[in-house]
């Protein structure tokens, strides 16, 4: 499962770009308990989402221009110039270069060859999340791709990533772990974005889950302050619940209740 252990190719960070950071920070505020400390004029106001004194998540204002609001994924690089490379010559394209973030790290954002925006981090003075696999915390992360085979052969050459085949409804979910882990350290999924209705329409994309205890009661507290509920919770066996969520300003995100043993 997700760690914080320095592994590449393992998830590092999630942040939200949004219309309103102040209304999002109110609205996760109640769904995760999550603080939101604001960033000074030195990172744009780029700021950072706690719980419990840890970070868990990024944040920041981002205009209609930039794009619509939207979490984002970023993975671990020991470089972020090379994996740029890495991801042009495997048929990916850098939507902005490398730059370097004060002495915090250096991040690169890209599109996969099937249109999935994702981000890398090198970390700097900054390690990356604070907190992971935990209530209120990120606990997995889904590519909904055009095709599963081609995404897993392009983030295998970009990333060094393994997979595993996991029988599910009929068909093979696709799961994830760094090149330098073991099965234990699966952080993710590819799922083929065409047998996704809710997801089809929106288009290829990299989903955060967050870890929650009582997965309805958080449901209820998003549709009672503005978010809407994308799809139902689904109950998995031996897995646990789950349900997909936007919020006021439209970033879509996830939920999961993990089954207790």
């Amino acid at each position: 499962m997700l760690s914080t252990r320095d592994v590449t190719g393992a998830p590092v960070w999630v942040d939200l770009g949004t219309t309103d950071i102040d209304g999002a920070a109110a609205f996760y505020r109640g769904l995760f308990g999550w603080d939101f400390e604001k960033g000074g004029e030195e990172v744009g106001g780029y700021g950072l989402f706690r719980r419990d004194g840890r970070t868990v998540a990024g944040g920041m204002t981002v205009t209609p221009e930039l794009g619509a609001p939207a979490w984002s994924v970023y993975f671990r690089a020991p470089d972020a110039d090379a994996t740029a490379r890495q991801v042009e010559q495997a048929g990916g394209r850098t939507t902005w270069e490398p730059a370097d973030v004060l002495d915090l790290g250096r991040t690169a954002g890209f599109t996969d060859p099937g249109g999935a925006a994702f981000s890398v981090w090198q970390p700097g003075r900054n390690p990356g999340l604070e907190l992971v696999d935990a209530p209120g915390a990120l606990v997995w992360t889904e590519l909904y791709a055009p095709d599963v085979e081609a995404a897993a052969a392009f983030y295998g050459t970009v990333f060094g990533w393994r997979t595993l085949g996991q029988p599910f409804e009929g068909g093979t979910y696709t799961m994830v772990y760094p090149g330098a882990g073991s099965a234990d350290d699966m952080f993710g999924g590819v799922w083929p974005l065409d047998e996704d209705p809710v997801e089809r329409e929106a288009g290829a994309c990299w989903m955060p889950y967050f870890q929650v205890d009582d997965i309805d009661a958080v449901v209820e507290q998003a549709r009672a302050t503005g978010g809407t509920v994308r799809a139902e919770r689904m109950d998995l066996k031996e897995v646990g619940a789950f349900a997909k969520l936007a919020d006021p300003y439209g970033a879509r995100f996830a939920l999961m209740q993990p089954e207790r043993g």
